[in-house]
């Protein structure tokens, strides 16, 4: 994609951030609403930048955080989603089991973790992975398993043994699903690995959430969230040009 192209496509997007930037402004600076209930823009700018908070070590806890869970969901939920597509005896013992394991309250799960592996980056990166293997799974065997009878027909033509039906057919007819798949888990991953550090941590943008609600330094903790929020794009647009290199026939399937 050239230049003149991402700018077509971006500058909605850009125009609607700056809009609502100073739409922002304009309403704390006309209201006088305080500065712990809304911190303006430029507070927030202030704080990521000039505060006094250590924002790269905790940038670096929460980014590994977020790459460690993504990696890990994506890695379970393509295996589990061949299983599943490979045999119909593990797809029969394995769905139910992953539904039950999605259904459970997240938040809630936590403190167990805390309490079986203790504070440190493991805990919340398995936390994010729990949060977005799911997707993954689910589309994986999906796309491995609708695919066009022609093609299965012609790799028994030949005699393709089943392991080659499924590199040579199955896997490149389920790369779209799988890819998009990941564009939501990229996002999980980022609420997944939050969630583990408000509940347990020492560092972490979450842990700078947390710790910034006894001081009341909103500020802080808008300026967090925009740093969560950066990593989170940052991540998604990785797996968006990934998609693009992978399988540019299936872009804009989702």
């Amino acid at each position: 994609m050239n230049i003149k192209a991402a700018t077509r496509q971006y500058w909605p997007t850009v125009a609607l951030f700056v809009a609502l930037i100073v739409v922002w402004q304009l309403a704390v600076s006309l209201t006088g609403v305080r500065e712990y209930l809304l911190p303006a823009p430029l507070s927030v700018w202030n704080a990521m930048w000039f505060g006094e908070i250590a924002w790269g070590q905790h940038l670096w806890t929460t980014t590994w955080e977020i790459i460690g869970a993504f990696v890990m969901a994506a890695v379970v939920g393509v295996a589990l989603g061949v299983a599943i597509a490979w045999s119909p005896l593990l797809a029969n013992a394995l769905v139910p089991f992953l539904v039950f394991v999605n259904t459970l309250p997240k938040v809630a799960i936590a403190p167990l973790f805390l309490i079986w592996m203790g504070y440190g980056i493991f805990p919340n990166m398995l936390m994010g992975a729990l949060i977005g293997f799911f997707p993954v799974v689910i589309n994986t065997a999906v796309g491995l398993s609708q695919v066009e009878a022609d093609m299965l027909d012609l790799g028994r033509v030949f005699n393709a043994p089943k392991w080659k039906i499924f590199v040579k057919i199955r896997i490149p007819n389920a790369l779209p699903y799988i890819l998009s798949a990941l564009k939501i888990t990229a996002t999980a991953a980022v609420v997944g690995a939050i969630v583990g550090e408000f509940v347990a941590s020492q560092k972490g943008l979450g842990y700078v959430i947390v710790t910034t609600q006894s001081s009341m330094n909103t500020s802080v903790a808008f300026a967090a969230l925009i740093w969560i929020s950066i990593v989170g794009l940052l991540l998604y647009g990785v797996v968006v040009l990934l998609a693009h290199l992978w399988a540019p026939w299936a872009e804009g399937v989702d």
